[in-house]
């Protein structure tokens, strides 16, 4: 019987320590499964397959820098219900996401998604969105500036400018928020040049006229450039085309905007930076975020040479 008891209590002090160790020195020196890390890029491609029973669309992308060369594979949509938007050959635009470990990418999945140009008859535009090429020339589009002054693209030629779209309540930092800080990182860094300064500009263009007026990318461009309402906007202009002409603007320059209103934070939309020559022409088109701004300085600074 002692030696029962003896074994028992010596069990007991056995599990006593596993539970005020929480475990962790009984289990023959594992740690449980690694956590795995979050990555996210940005997709665009043309949708080759659609799969509503299982939610998936296979997708002809391009390259993926960081991730993976150009390919077609199947994604996994996180919002099932949009799958009846998408159609085989609509060209999108979206954000993938992928569970990361030593072993590589797994669990690959799509949302954000915006369809830039729609292959479906019925569903088909009236005018097909234009994919920037370098010699394209920028037709003179109207827009209304921070200052309320009308500006027109024209007004900038024997100027290298730089231009790209945002809106003023993206909610998401690897989008709008983040053109905007690489913007007042170039705009600081060509400042040091006082005659590049003078053969450069900067346009953030905003599509959601009806809530960024003047007065709010005025607000929002003082933030940005740091010198708040000190800011004279001779370098950087912050301007808003007219609900009117913001269609035909978007599909220049292949901006894919979808859903929001006056009242909602729910626009979602592709990504669009150009650098425009001092003859008013593309000479460089930028349709995801992962451009460097010293890269894009080195170019401007080429292009104005």
């Amino acid at each position: 019987m002692r030696s029962a008891r003896g074994l028992a209590g010596f069990w007991l002090l056995i599990l006593a320590f596993c539970l005020a160790i929480g475990f962790t020195g009984c289990r023959g020196g594992s740690s449980g499964a690694p956590k795995l890390e979050q990555k996210t890029y940005r997709l665009r491609g043309k949708i080759v397959a659609v799969d509503a029973a299982s939610g998936h669309v296979s997708v002809d992308a391009a390259e993926i820098p960081g991730l993976m060369e150009a390919m077609t594979m199947s994604y996994k949509l996180v919002d099932s219900g949009v799958i009846g938007e998408l159609h085989v050959g609509d060209a999108i635009t979206a954000r993938l996401t992928a569970d990361e470990d030593a072993a590589g990418p797994v669990n690959m999945r799509l949302d954000q998604i915006v369809v830039v140009g729609q292959a479906d008859p019925d569903t088909k535009p009236a005018v097909q969105y234009h994919v920037p090429q370098a010699g394209d020339a920028v037709p003179d589009f109207h827009l209304l500036n921070q200052s309320g002054k009308q500006i027109h693209l024209w007004q900038f030629r024997g100027r290298v400018l730089l231009l790209t779209f945002i809106y003023t309540r993206c909610p998401l930092a690897d989008f709008c928020p983040r053109m905007s800080e690489n913007f007042a990182a170039i705009d600081r860094a060509l400042k040091a040049d006082g005659a590049m300064y003078k053969k450069t500009h900067l346009l953030s263009v905003s599509f959601d006229p009806i809530y960024d007026t003047p007065s709010v990318l005025r607000s929002y461009g003082g933030a940005h450039t740091g010198r708040f309402t000190d800011e004279d906007f001779k370098h950087w202009d912050f301007a808003a085309p007219s609900p009117a002409d913001l269609p035909t603007v978007e599909q220049y320059f292949d901006v894919g905007v979808t859903g929001g209103s006056a009242d909602t934070l729910s626009i979602q939309h592709s990504l669009s930076t150009v650098l425009i020559g001092r003859d008013g022409k593309v000479i460089a088109w930028y349709p995801t975020n992962d451009w460097k701004v010293a890269d894009m300085v080195k170019q401007v600074e080429k292009a104005a040479s």
